[in-house]
């Protein structure tokens, strides 16, 4: 019984599977990734996984009896290419669709929701069996820009006071595990978030804190802090889709308290604040 991780060497990709290998699954591990010569790391069995192949996707995923489709990272081509991947996994034969969707995909706001969304009802149509983790934020979305602010002397954002239930990337990487070798998951929905719930004026507070420098929060026009994301390199699209989604997060998008993660995993959720320290010490 062979369980395939699709992105397995992306960020949340590479701990699971890492954490399966921590099961003892390492034997019937497969990475599915785009270049297996960087897969050659992480010591289990790798495939070429192209999602815009689909004659070769079937191929890859031969003998797979579980399949942890991360969502793949190109934004607009998404919902074609899972689609790929579930028309492929019907033919190779998979049992079992594990995917990472978005929290609360079928009312969010986020420009990440539709395609989401109809990447769940086309796995619900196939008439495979399925379990949707739809994934909040992942805390480091925020905590990679701490060296910014610390140096700005601010943290900036256009979220207002909208609260965010984030988790670190390793509690939805613990949920995945635990879905694919648990039971009574199958054709389930889960919202996915953490137990703790913060504004972006709460994270500036905790920075403040852990580095005793006063680091406040900014929060900004959508437009205003999207140019402002221009002009640190970062491409035109993705500065406003990273505007759009602070604008989300002052809807309450990415709000739940559910605690359906913690649940899930047995464990409580990674607080902001280790994150917080983890990414301090990391810039160091």
């Amino acid at each position: 019984m062979k369980t395939g991780v699709t992105g397995a060497t992306g960020q949340l990709g590479r701990l699971v599977v890492e954490k399966l290998k921590e099961k003892g699954l390492s034997s019937s591990v497969v990475a599915l990734v785009r270049n297996t010569e960087k897969a050659a790391e992480l010591g289990v069995e790798a495939r070429e996984f192209d999602y815009n192949n689909p004659v070769k996707l079937i191929d890859a995923l031969q003998g797979i009896e579980k399949l942890i489709l991360i969502s793949g990272n190109e934004l607009g081509k998404r919902a074609e290419q899972h689609a790929n991947v579930i028309e492929a996994a019907k033919k190779a034969g998979v049992k079992w669709v594990v995917y990472t969707s978005l929290l609360q995909a079928d009312t969010s706001s986020l420009s990440l929701a539709p395609e989401h969304y109809a990447t769940e009802k086309a796995l619900q149509a196939s008439g495979l069996t399925y379990t949707i983790l739809r994934n909040g934020w992942y805390t480091e979305n925020y905590t990679g820009s701490v060296g910014g602010a610390i140096a700005a002397g601010a943290f900036i954002g256009t979220a207002g006071n909208g609260k965010i239930s984030s988790a670190a990337r390793t509690d939805f990487a613990d949920a995945a595990v635990a879905v694919v070798i648990g039971a009574g998951h199958e054709n389930k929905v889960y919202e996915l978030a953490g137990d703790e719930s913060y504004t972006l004026a709460d994270l500036a507070a905790e920075i403040s804190k852990q580095t005793g420098k006063v680091i406040p929060y900014n929060n900004l026009p959508e437009t205003e802090y999207a140019k402002i994301l221009k002009s640190f390199g970062i491409s035109e699209g993705f500065a406003d889709a990273i505007a759009s989604w602070d604008v989300s997060a002052s809807k309450g998008d990415l709000f739940n308290e559910s605690h359906q993660l913690s649940k899930l995993i047995g464990h409580p959720t990674t607080p902001m604040a280790e994150t917080v320290k983890a990414a301090l010490s990391a810039s160091k």
